[in-house]
């Protein structure tokens, strides 16, 4: 007697008996038990998920007769009657498969078409399996939507297809569809398991996992590679053989490959990328093995129930388990990626196994102490203004000199309404004992400068005129429309009795709020701000510790002793507190407080000198360099944009001739 093959044997002949598709099963069967049966039906899925299985079992359920010949229509068929168990063998008169890959043109539609006018000679209905309909021709469809929207009460259409985009919605409208999903690799297993055992076939749990996850969610490729394993191995299965039969990778290389990326040891990950090379094992499966595995990880980081859950007697599991636990979640993200887009790279390269080391090495740099220069910054300078010094240039009327606290940035306004804060003083703990005189208010001038005149008045050079309040004695100073902010300060401290000099001298540094007086609507445009608000992340508080802690990232990032995740850390992070050689840092995001990031970061800077110990506490960062980098950069674009718009000349064609600035075109220099 011939063999039968496994995926013939053990086909499926009742609804209990399908494995992985509960849903269709339960659709159709309460459909039967109700009496609901709709004309046509479209079954749609990958290959070997079971669309003709269930093609025939329907039709079993439809025309079954019971053993003692008097059944009826039911969802469970008999198995034993003529119709169920012709229908099982091919032979059953009513029930017509037709293969639309090869018989795909009108002529045989039209053939299949012109037997619905007979009623059934056997069974209770007639039932046209159309398998892979998506081969058919537009003719061949457009002759059968007819007969497919109004046949017959005795006949009923199921369809099948493994590309559904292909089909017509003329057609698709007129079937009830049902998508057969592909099979889990656990499904697979437990399948593969009971029919081993059923032959007495034995077989390690491994290799069995080995034959799940090659057959790609088809039933029917696992019984057949099933089949293969069984003649390759004389009659057992064994993970040694079905590893080589399959040209599987050993994943014992993968998890020596993801640990060695995550230790960022490069000798390891190119001692085992050459061991590949010498077993000869696929790059592309290498990729897909390690995409395999860190997506595995990723789900037990994301829920660590699942990770405490895993069985023990699968050892990837608990690697893969481990392995999680170890590396970081974003880092998995990262690893994941750039695997998936190495596979595309193999192609291009002269030699696979050139392209794979390229990619781990790719992989490494994350993770490595020491790496080239990176030109890009970590911090998106989209800030609005930080406070800048203010210069004899800026196009402002008097200000007023008087001291202010340290305080944050403040958002940023018009440019025609008011000018911000020009600087900023430094901090100190109390404002000093003695009072500064402060200046009378500025009075408007008798007459607006007009808006064509290039040269303010401040910038003409009146160094021989003598000052506007030689005679001042009470500290008072009379209003002077147009004294620049630098050379108004420099007048008040120059004429200050002598006491009053000396601590003026000693006093914090003042600040020169500029005030910009009023002009008609005519005489000025008035530009809307073009600068977006100030992000939460470019504002800070500056802090004695800030400064040094600014100070010292600066120079670790400019001699490059800290890059990639190293780099992030320091940039983000604010200096606390300093007891000796000891830091404590704090950051906003668990993320970042890593083991091996702090380590990397400590190391740099004992080696540059400063704490041979830190620690890190997660809170609220108020001072990081980061916010100071994206605050100077925000001034940078502010200083760039207000020197567009104040433009005589910029400010004549928007006047005239309707000339509009692009937002977000200007740049600094």
């Amino acid at each position: 007697m011939s063999y039968l093959v496994l995926a013939r044997k053990y086909r499926p002949r009742n609804f209990t008996e399908m494995v992985g598709q509960e849903h269709v099963v339960q659709a159709l069967s309460n459909a039967l038990t109700q009496q609901r049966l709709h004309h046509a039906y479209l079954f749609t899925g990958t290959r070997g998920v079971g669309k003709t299985t269930v093609s025939r079992i329907l039709a079993k359920s439809l025309n079954c007769q019971g053993p003692d010949g008097n059944g009826g229509i039911t969802a469970t068929p008999c198995g034993v009657c003529q119709a169920c168990t012709d229908i099982d063998s091919g032979r059953f008169v009513d029930y017509t498969e037709l293969d639309a890959a090869s018989n795909r043109g009108v002529d045989e539609v039209q053939s299949l078409l012109e037997q619905a006018v007979y009623k059934p000679v056997q069974g209770r209905f007639k039932v046209f399996m159309i398998d892979e309909v998506h081969m058919l021709t537009n003719t061949a469809f457009n002759a059968m939507l007819k007969t497919l929207e109004e046949p017959p009460e005795y006949l009923k259409f199921v369809l099948a297809t493994t590309d559904p985009q292909k089909v017509p919605v003329t057609v698709l409208s007129r079937c009830l569809q049902f998508n057969l999903r592909p099979m889990a690799p656990e499904t697979v297993l437990d399948h593969l398991t009971r029919v081993l055992a059923n032959e007495n076939v034995p077989a390690e749990p491994q290799a069995l996992r080995l034959l799940s996850r090659a057959a790609r969610g088809s039933m029917r490729d696992a019984l057949s590679l099933t089949d293969q394993a069984i003649a390759f191995g004389s009659g057992q299965l064994q993970e040694a053989g079905v590893r080589q039969m399959l040209g599987a990778v050993d994943r014992s290389y993968v998890f020596r490959l993801i640990d060695a990326l995550a230790q960022g040891d490069g000798k390891t990950v190119v001692e085992t990328a050459d061991a590949l090379r010498m077993n000869g094992l696929s790059a592309a499966s290498t990729l897909e093995e390690m995409s395999a595995v860190l997506q595995r990880m990723a789900v037990y980081q994301a829920v660590p129930q699942m990770a405490q859950a895993v069985d023990a007697n699968d050892p990837e599991a608990v690697e893969t388990a481990r392995l999680a636990a170890q590396m970081p979640a974003d880092e998995t993200q990262l690893l994941y990626s750039l695997c998936l887009h190495g596979r595309a790279e193999l192609g291009l390269a002269p030699d696979e196994y050139a392209a794979l080391t390229m990619v781990l090495l790719r992989l490494l740099a994350f993770k490595a102490p020491a790496g080239p220069a990176e030109k890009k910054t970590l911090t998106r300078p989209e800030a609005a203004p930080a406070p800048a010094p203010v210069t004899a240039a800026q196009p402002v009327a008097a200000p007023l000199p008087v001291a202010l606290p340290p305080a944050p940035a403040l958002a940023p306004a018009p440019f025609a309404a008011a000018a911000p804060v020009a600087a900023v003083a430094p901090a100190v703990a109390q404002p000093p004992e003695p009072a500064l005189p402060v200046p009378a208010p500025v009075q408007p001038a008798a007459a607006p400068a007009p808006v064509a005149e290039s040269v303010p008045p401040w910038e003409e050079d009146n160094s021989n005129e003598p000052p506007p309040w030689p005679d001042a004695d009470d500290g008072s100073v009379p209003a002077t429309p147009a004294v620049p902010p630098v050379r108004m300060a420099e007048e008040v401290e120059r004429n200050l009795p002598p006491a009053q000099a000396e601590k003026a001298q000693a006093a914090p540094e003042l600040v020169a709020i500029p005030v910009r007086e009023a002009s008609e609507p005519s005489e000025r445009l008035q530009p809307l701000p073009l600068s977006a608000p100030t992000p939460v992340s470019a504002r800070y508080t500056p802090t004695e510790e800030g400064d040094v802690w600014h100070a010292t990232v600066q120079q670790l990032v400019a001699a490059e002793a800290i890059t990639a995740l190293v780099r992030e850390l320091a940039l983000q992070s604010q200096l606390v507190a300093r007891d000796g050689a000891h830091w404590l840092l704090r950051v906003e995001r668990e993320s970042l407080n890593q083991p091996t990031a702090r380590e990397r970061l400590r190391a740099a800077l004992e080696a540059a000198g400063h704490a041979t110990q830190i620690s890190v506490e997660v809170g609220r960062v108020i001072d990081s360099p980061a916010r100071r980098n994206a605050a100077a950069a925000a001034e940078r674009q502010r200083v760039a944009e207000e020197t567009v718009m104040n433009d005589p000349y910029v400010q004549t064609l928007m006047r005239e001739h309707g000339a509009k600035i692009v937002p977000g075109s200007i740049k600094p220099a």
